[in-house]
């Protein structure tokens, strides 16, 4: 019976249909967790370790495919060691966890529109000691509420047997945890593996933001894939950009001005994999519905993901990482095991990343079903399923050592990235005969054309 990240690496690779006598292949090894209720560092293995499987079995590979399993908690951390200059901070002044009369709420404020919401509902505030005084005297669910009717991001904190009672708790656990539908036509791909660089070539159309799908296509950018992130004039990631957005093209378009809308719809009539992170309907709301996509670009691949789920209640209810930590009973039950008087996240923001690597492994194998028979199709995850699977795997394995970095886990180059030099730890994952690395440095939004990598020049 296998156990720990090898378990996780199964489930993930049964949901994605894969044959079971791969898995014979995976080798993760190393020691040390981070500290948490649960299986953190475990989830952080499998998950890397499913999406490596499906490259290695579209490019062919033969031999181990191998994890470090420490690497990959610190990959789920930060990957980026800057030399000489700070990654700016990666919360909002008043972002966090407040004490209602009744509970606790978090409050996500990172994006401007996301903190002007919940100031109409609490007043502007200058500060966290001003919010905190404004939340107190609010009942967490009537203020959840609030904030949610103005457009904005919180999440009241709920237990875990309050949560699996609740039906959006109930709903997201009868979701699959990744949820493939084949196409209905058949399109013979333009794109095929090649050797040492299997996805060199392969145009993925990159329409996510903060944080399960830039993580998904960094991982297939240091395969070779040609990654193109676009994102609307007013949007920015100041202290994530420089960890995501390493070897691929960031481009800026305003789907709601004509001259952009028909740039972006010839780069996807030319994409082989679109990504998306969207709430449902969003983009039909824009005029890119199903139907239009698939008219766009026959026999595309697409994956797409939302925070709470795809049924029930909540479905395309906003939300992050940090609040569906919040609502779903990992935050209080963080809460408990550390015997704190606040709630308890988990260390690193394990829902996100983990979900990256599954979207990545979908993509593949949809890929893999393209090239076989025609027919591709699509694939939608939430952060909310994967919190299902991580809190059903109960606690980590005891009596492991702390995650800890080692002097010889960089690399030895230097990245020139837009903001100074830096290094990058070193890939979590092995696949023989095809290494990972990424041939563009880290960059800004917006620093590229909108133009696949064959027609740019730079």
């Amino acid at each position: 019976m296998m156990e720990g990240a090898e378990a996780f690496a199964a489930q993930i690779w049964e949901a994605l249909g894969g044959p079971p006598r791969v898995l014979d292949s995976l080798d993760i090894t190393g020691t040390g967790a981070l500290p948490s209720a649960f299986a953190v560092t475990e989830l952080a293995g499998g998950s890397i370790g499913a999406a490596a499987l499906a490259l290695a079995a579209i490019a062919g590979a033969r031999g181990p495919v191998r994890v470090d399993r420490r690497l990959a908690g610190l990959w789920f951390a930060t990957s980026l060691r800057p030399e000489g200059w700070t990654v700016p901070a990666p919360w909002d002044p008043v972002a966090g966890d407040y004490a209602t009369r009744d509970g606790w709420i978090r409050l996500h404020t990172n994006a401007p529109h996301h903190r002007a919401a919940a100031e109409r509902v609490l007043g502007a505030q200058a500060d966290r000691a001003g919010m905190a005084r404004a939340v107190a005297g609010w009942a967490k669910t009537e203020l959840e509420a609030a904030i949610l009717a103005e457009g904005g991001c919180a999440a009241e904190m709920r237990g875990l047997s309050e949560w699996a009672a609740h039906p959006q708790g109930r709903a997201v656990t009868a979701e699959a945890l990744v949820a493939c539908a084949p196409a209905s036509d058949r399109t013979e791909s333009r794109w095929v593996p090649r050797p040492e660089r299997p996805l060199a070539g392969l145009r993925v159309l990159d329409l996510t933001r903060v944080l399960a799908g830039p993580v998904a296509t960094r991982f297939l950018a240091g395969f070779g894939a040609d990654v193109l992130r676009i994102d609307p004039p007013d949007w920015n990631e100041a202290a994530l950009e420089p960890e995501v957005t390493l070897g691929k093209s960031c481009a800026r378009l305003d789907l709601r001005q004509n001259p952009d809308r028909a740039t972006f719809e010839a780069l996807l009539g030319r994409a082989d994999v679109l990504v998306h992170g969207y709430r449902p309907g969003a983009l039909d709301g824009l005029g890119y519905g199903e139907a239009a996509r698939r008219a766009l670009a026959p026999g595309l691949v697409e994956v797409c993901l939302d925070a709470y789920g795809w049924t029930g209640p909540w479905a395309g209810r906003r939300g992050f990482d940090s609040l569906v930590q919040m609502s779903c009973g990992i935050a209080q039950a963080g809460q408990d095991w550390r015997k704190a008087e606040a709630p308890v996240p988990l260390p690193v923001q394990a829902l996100d990343h983990a979900t990256g690597y599954m979207m990545a492994a979908a993509i593949l194998r949809l890929l893999a079903r393209r090239l076989s028979d025609g027919t591709g199709g699509r694939a939608r995850l939430s952060l909310a399923r994967t919190a299902a699977l991580l809190v059903a795997a109960g606690p980590g394995a005891p009596d492991q050592p702390p995650v800890a970095e080692a002097a010889d886990d960089r690399a030895s180059e230097i990245e020139a990235t837009a903001w100074g030099p830096a290094r990058r730890l070193l890939p979590p994952a092995t696949v023989p005969g095809a290494p990972m690395r990424w041939t563009r440095a880290a960059r800004r939004l917006g620093d590229d054309a909108p133009a696949w990598a064959a027609d740019r020049m730079d």
